[in-house]
């Protein structure tokens, strides 16, 4: 009996791997299934065009670096129709997430030579004989595996500052959107056509791990946390260093002064946006006591007018089938311990689809607070203050991103929250700001992606240490003297006893 192929969902054949819609099942792209052996000879031939790459320095990167985003800019509407067929989300939603990255692009080609270059470093007296230099030296060869949520924007996330670095990179594409990482590998070739610099291999999960031991110099990963602790495990048969974004489960507090309807428009943007398949989504949201009803209210009447469907609309199907039953099943178990639908529900499930779903008085102990649902649901839960909203947001493993609304304690609340970023007063808005890291604590991982940490992230630093006048206080050599080290003890009571 032959197997009915479910929309959405990979399919290889004869040697190919084939992405379909998730919402009509049309095929969206067909590429050629890597082997463990393609992928080593992928990264060799990754290394070999890193050298010219590097060779070409900063600026040589930043002119070609600046043309590829050029490029894409001309082409977004293509690029946008492409991931809304293969992975559903809707077109406007993809022009979002595209010039996202187009901005990323733009920042890392025009800022990595100052944040990366030779520099001089400032000396101590201790060694003022010498002078001290840093410079930050790419590792030759970065993977990238990349989710299937943000196709363009994940990925270019690690591909564009580890290019501007100076290092070529081999991208391993979800399975689910393999058609536009190889898209984006291939715009990249039209403007650099001299050198595979920027390369694909397609494939499910067998070839992100041999990706994993293929001797890349270092690998970016995005992907859940459970996915995260086997690329882990397989980098550190070689040592290979990780730089890791996993799942999420970020709060909103809303404070009583809050602006309320602010607070709903970016709840429901932060919560429902892509069809709530956002590592960064607002899932859980806690509102103190004297403003909860009429902020649920607000949240309810403006994702009741959200649009569900295969076109035209705000909300997309979701990507990948199987995530249908997590949704399911956690709507189940919330209403089942005692929560309540005030939007949505159990009904709300309707394949390939998922309507907003908003769920109020659930417990903190259940499966919708606890893991990541991954779709346009939100909880909302009542607190006595902003001291009970820091404490929920905070008990879980996750800290990826969060979200504050208020006025006096905002900034402060932020500060409070176990993430490694937080919105005030909007959701989201982090991820867009290129100047920004872009990275988690705990179970979301660790490593920056985006901003200055972010190129140096794809920088092994280089300290040099250059002689410039003879020692006056000799202390690293077997040349010294005991009048020596009596001196040294002098200078240095004198200069920290006290």
């Amino acid at each position: 009996m032959t197997a009915v192929h479910v929309p959405g969902t990979p399919l290889v054949d004869a040697g190919h791997l084939v992405s379909t819609s998730p919402a009509t099942g049309a095929e969206a792209g067909r590429l050629p299934l890597a082997t463990e052996a393609d992928v080593r000879q992928a990264v060799d031939r990754a290394r070999a065009a890193g050298e010219w790459w590097v060779g070409l320095g900063f600026s040589g990167r930043r002119a070609r670096l600046l043309r590829w985003r050029a490029l894409l800019a001309k082409r977004i509407e293509q690029l946008a129709e492409l991931v809304h067929v293969e992975g559903g989300k809707p077109v406007a939603d993809a022009i979002v997430e595209i010039v996202t990255a187009i901005e990323h692009i733009d920042w890392a080609a025009r800022n990595a030579g100052r944040v990366l270059g030779p520099r001089r470093v400032r000396s101590r007296l201790i060694l003022a004989e010498f002078s001290g230099h840093l410079e930050y030296q790419p590792y030759g060869v970065v993977g990238v595996i990349g989710p299937w949520n943000y196709p363009v924007f994940t990925p270019i996330g690690s591909a564009a500052y580890a290019l501007a670095a100076g290092n070529a990179v081999v991208l391993k594409p979800s399975e689910y959107t393999p058609a536009a990482g190889q898209w984006l590998v291939d715009s990249f070739a039209e403007v650099v056509p001299e050198q595979p610099v920027f390369t694909a291999v397609h494939g499910l999960g067998d070839v992100g791990a041999a990706l994993c031991r293929s001797g890349v110099g270092k690998l970016a990963f995005t992907g859940s946390t459970a996915t995260a602790r086997k690329v882990m495990a397989a980098c550190a048969e070689t040592l290979t260093p990780v730089l890791i974004e996993g799942g999420g489960k970020d709060a909103m507090i809303v404070d009583s002064d809050a602006d309320l309807d602010a607070a709903a428009e970016a709840c429901v943007w932060g919560g429902m946006t892509n069809a709530g398949q956002t590592c960064i989504g607002i899932e859980r949201v806690y509102a103190v006591d004297p403003v909860f009803d009429a902020f649920v209210d607000k949240v309810v009447t403006r994702a009741g007018r959200l649009t569900v469907g295969p076109e035209g609309t705000d909300i997309g199907p979701i990507t990948m089938p199987g995530q249908l039953d997590v949704i399911r099943r956690h709507i189940d178990a919330a209403i089942a311990s005692g929560g309540r639908a005030v939007l949505g529900g159990p009904n709300a499930v309707q394949p390939p689809y998922v309507h907003p779903t908003v769920l109020v008085d659930v417990p903190e102990d259940s499966a919708a607070v606890r893991e990541e649902t991954f779709g346009p649901t939100l909880t909302i839960s009542r607190v006595r203050d902003a001291d009970e909203a820091v404490d929920r947001a905070n008990a879980l493993p996750y800290g990826l991103g969060g979200s504050v609304f208020g006025r006096r304690r905002a900034v402060a609340i932020a500060r409070r929250l176990r993430s490694g970023m937080a919105s005030v007063n909007s959701s989201l808005t982090f991820a867009g700001t290129s100047t920004l890291p872009f990275g988690g604590v705990g179970d979301s991982g660790f490593g920056r992606t985006h901003g200055e940490d972010g190129l140096r992230e794809f920088g092994r630093a280089k300290a040099i240490t250059k002689r410039r006048a003879r020692s006056l206080l000799p202390s690293m050599t077997f040349e010294r003297t005991p009048t020596d080290v009596a001196r040294l003890i002098k200078v240095i009571k004198t200069m920290y006893d006290r």
